[in-house]
């Protein structure tokens, strides 16, 4: 797309480059009954906002309630263009999709009794054509509800990212283009407004959700969090998992809500209405199938919006055990290149010296528990001490590097180090590869540990541990445990197939404790396990190490 014309760089786009993902019927009556966007409340006097209108999957449950609403209420439909004008606005970039929402918008009107020309004159007023992000807003609304485009950054263009920078203090790190759209959806809510949400959960847990998560500590309260995990909730499948999340905006000094949480319903009228009407009655009942849970919210950290018993678990282990860190555990990541065709290969087929080439181990060399090595290689630009080499050193790398100049300069770590041009972006240190570690896949559906003896530097797809304090097979045995999921799970988003991501971040957050507490009988089991690769004999020996009861061991087998 050319970035000239910002106004215009997602109007011409794609469904996928806009992120449009289309809402089932039933769960955006759902939304609507948890904002409480319902008939028997005068809507005609409610101003409402969908910032990405698509093809009305929400205007049009909106306009039915509104219609009805308004007849309900003593309101003349002869009357309905100048009366209705102010209560819904609608954004939408895409010409075409704004078409057909407001052709549809219009038959709906008509078919709920409202002139011709008065719908078209509401169908005309309602939608605009324009990037929400930065079309002006006449007004601040009671309600905003919709599914914000999931757009990741690498498909904005420049020009256009540069501007939502400088507008959205939340488009933070890696923020997708979402997260915008949540902060300036909360920002229009009046002094009593709510939003209701569908989107994916990534934000609610990781690093860009961060800043976002702070302004919903600060000025709102989050009420109603549902978790989609595993249910069809759009028309088409998503790589993410979605979440409903409600948060309305909290009067100054006032004690935020209580966040009330279901999990993973079916997707259905019947069983979504009902669950409505538990999530908002004025008193929770103990058959709901709903939990309340206060402190969700708190300044940037991560929501942790589990069961009850979970959370209970897992914050006693956080309250009573030290980190993988503090008991001299070292957590990292394998190498990023910037151009692994350049720098790996078959470890023989690198025209380098020996010094200037690593065994590298990647996510294709973990198999059956074990590493099962295919002779690649990666170079290594840098000393032992971490210092860029000098290439005069080095006729045969120099040699190399030179035929792939174009390739390894054209790399954004090259133009911002262009002295070191051939470095790669991660620093390379090679007494790792010399090192014992544990080494972890990124996406898993279970903690996938493997122990690498200390022969073979990881790739950037691996992250690994290695500690100077426990015996890596006995922790290994315990991270090959529920335990380690138990954690993970906890503070990780879940991804398409009920896989986590096992990153260092949420690694980190994994409790155990001091080797020197641990007794030489648990520890020859905890080897011997791990040696074996007997899961099941893990999950024994880690259950004794952590002291769990009964119940707390049926909460780890189920995480």
């Amino acid at each position: 797309m050319d970035g000239s014309d910002p106004g215009r760089q997602l109007s011409t786009a794609s469904a996928d480059e806009r992120g449009a993902v289309f809402t089932r019927r039933e769960v955006v009556d759902f939304i609507l009954d948890l904002v409480g966007y319902t008939e028997e409340r005068d809507l005609a006097q409610v101003a409402l906002l969908e910032p990405s209108a698509g093809h009305a999957d929400f205007l049009l449950p909106i306009i039915g309630r509104l219609v009805r609403s308004y007849v309900s209420h003593g309101g003349d439909l002869t009357d309905a263009a100048l009366e209705l004008g102010r209560t819904i606005r609608a954004y939408e970039v895409h010409s075409p999709s704004l078409d057909t929402a407001r052709a549809a918008v219009v038959s709906e009107l008509v078919r709920l009794g409202v002139r011709q020309d008065a719908a078209e004159a509401l169908g005309r007023e309602w939608l605009v054509c324009a990037d929400f992000l930065l079309a002006p807003l006449p007004h601040a609304f009671d309600v905003v509800v919709g599914n914000p485009p999931y757009v990741r950054q690498e498909l904005i263009p420049d020009g256009l990212l540069r501007l939502y920078r400088g507008r959205f203090k939340t488009l933070f790190d890696r923020a997708d283009l979402y997260i915008p759209f949540y902060e300036r959806c909360l920002d229009a809510l009046s002094p009593s407004g709510v939003l209701g949400f569908i989107c994916t959960d990534r934000w609610t847990k990781n690093k860009y959700g961060g800043p976002l998560r702070a302004m919903v500590s600060e000025q709102f309260s989050l009420t109603h969090f549902v978790d989609l995990v595993d249910t069809p909730a759009f028309l088409s499948d998503v790589m993410t998992y979605p979440a409903i999340t409600v948060i309305a905006r909290t009067k100054a000094k006032s004690k935020p809500r209580p966040t009330r949480i279901a999990y993973r319903p079916d997707i259905s009228a019947e069983v979504l209405g009902s669950l409505a009407r538990a999530m908002t009655a004025a008193k929770l009942g103990t058959a709901a199938g709903v939990v309340e849970m206060a402190g969700v919210v708190s300044g940037p950290e991560p929501w942790i919006l589990h069961q009850p018993d979970r959370l209970a678990l897992v914050r006693r282990l956080e309250e009573t055990l030290p980190t993988l860190e503090e008991c001299g555990c070292k957590v990292g990541i394998g190498v990023a290149t910037g151009n692994d065709g350049v720098y790996i290969g078959p470890m023989d087929d690198l025209d380098v010296e020996p010094s200037r080439k690593l065994p590298l181990v990647r996510t294709q060399d973990l198999l059956g528990g074990a590493v099962q090595w295919r002779g690649k290689g990666v170079l290594n630009p840098f000393e032992d001490d971490g210092r860029v080499v000098d290439l005069a050193h080095y006729p045969r790398l120099a040699a190399y590097l030179d035929t792939h100049a174009g390739a390894i300069k054209a790399r954004h770590v090259a133009k911002k180090n262009p002295d070191r041009w051939f470095r790669t972006i991660d620093r390379i240190y090679p007494a790792l590869a010399e090192t014992p570690k544990l080494l972890v896949p990124d996406i898993k559906g279970d903690a996938h540990i493997v122990y690498e003896e200390g022969k073979l530097y990881p790739h950037h797809n691996l992250y690994f541990i290695t500690s100077e304090q426990w015996d890596l097979r006995a922790l290994q045995a315990v991270l090959m445990s529920g335990v380690a999921r138990l954690f993970v799970g906890t503070y990780s988003t879940t991804m398409r197939g009920g896989f986590l991501r096992f990153q260092a971040q949420y690694l980190r957050r994994i409790r155990v404790p001091q080797w020197e507490d641990v007794s030489p009988p648990l520890r020859q089991a905890l080897r011997e396990a791990a040696i074996g690769g007997d899961r099941e004999a893990a999950n024994r020996a880690t259950f004794a190490l952590y002291g769990l009861n009964e119940a707390e061991r049926a909460i780890v087998a189920a995480a």
